[in-house]
């Protein structure tokens, strides 16, 4: 174990290259990614979104941020599965913490979280945002559009979240038909994986349901995908409630009848030709959780963006 074996998380000397320390142990930053407001020279930040007050079931996302670092401190110093390599040796991660929001005024924020988005795309690092309910995508999914033109949306989801919208809701289920109204995304190349409730739209986005999800195999899912998006700029986002409540219990809003952790995982390993230029993972809430299931997927579902960002830059 080298000299220096704890709280990479702050004395890192740069953003690559793994850490030694105990898994138990040590500053909880995700993977153990330096923490710094300094992010130049990053290929990816991650940023944690502490806000729930969207929900319309269960409150407590705002803890998620939370419970996926400390899930993510076992992946630490070996290479990870399945990509087989120490990518986090080539590629430069830094955590940035968490947004800063005013609890007491909802209204704000949504302003404050597009903003500070746009800061931290500005030089073209990759954006991983932990949430947080699935309100905050909607900021998000702005400041990408505002930097690459409309986005093909790839959502691993229950709901469609294209509930009615007046454009001012603080609703964590009319992001995708408000994104949709406003030119945001392209319904025509976007997709949505794992639903299970039937909302009023489908605004025209294919839908894999959680039947169609349960017969098909991963391959076939992932094709799905890449057909539909067409080689176009993508943002993925990922409501952990896509999972099956076995997989996921903590979250706010669990659906019965959903895929595995390891079915959706198999899935993402085959999307490293998707032009993903954006990624959260959101709506754990780790009060609903048992022994850090939720977390636990959630954080290898952030592992999976990096290691497939890895795999695109080793490409070059």
């Amino acid at each position: 174990m080298a000299a220096n074996s704890i709280d990479n998380a702050f004395v890192a000397r740069g953003f690559a290259g793994a850490s030694y320390e105990p898994t138990y142990a040590g500053a909880l930053s995700f993977m153990r990614r330096k923490y710094s407001k300094n992010v130049k020279g990053a290929d990816a930040i991650v940023w944690g979104i502490p806000f729930d007050a969207a929900v319309t079931n269960r409150p407590g996302a705002r803890f998620g941020p939370q419970g996926i670092r400390r899930a993510s401190a076992i992946m630490d110093n070996d290479a990870q599965y399945p990509f087989n390599d120490e990518f986090i040796d080539r590629l430069a991660v830094v955590d940035y913490g968490d947004c800063l929001l005013d609890s007491g005024n909802h209204q704000k924020t949504p302003g404050i979280i597009e903003r500070e988005a746009t800061k931290l795309i500005r030089n073209g690092a990759f954006l991983l945002s932990l949430g947080g309910d699935h309100f905050v995508t909607w900021p998000i999914l702005k400041a990408h559009a505002a930097k690459y033109g409309p986005l093909s949306l790839v959502q691993f989801d229950a709901h469609q979240d294209t509930w009615d919208d007046d454009g001012r809701r603080i609703d964590h289920g009319s992001f995708v038909l408000r994104a949709v109204r406003e030119g945001v995304i392209d319904p025509a190349t976007s997709i949505q994986i794992g639903i299970r409730t039937h909302a009023p739209t489908d605004c025209g986005i294919k839908i894999l349901y959680g039947y169609d999800v349960e017969e098909m195999r991963a391959a076939e899912i992932a094709n799905a995908i890449l057909d539909r998006t067409r080689g176009r700029k993508t943002y993925v986002s990922f409501d952990i409630d896509c999972l099956d409540p076995a997989f996921a219990p903590g979250t706010g809003t669990p659906v019965a009848g959903g895929p595995s952790s390891a079915k959706m995982l198999s899935v993402l390993r085959l999307l490293d030709r998707l032009d993903m230029v954006g990624a959260d993972v959101v709506e754990v809430a780790p009060a609903y959780d048992h022994a850090d299931i939720t977390s636990i997927a959630a954080s290898n579902i952030a592992m999976y963006y990096l290691g497939l960002l890895s795999a695109r830059k080793a490409r070059g």
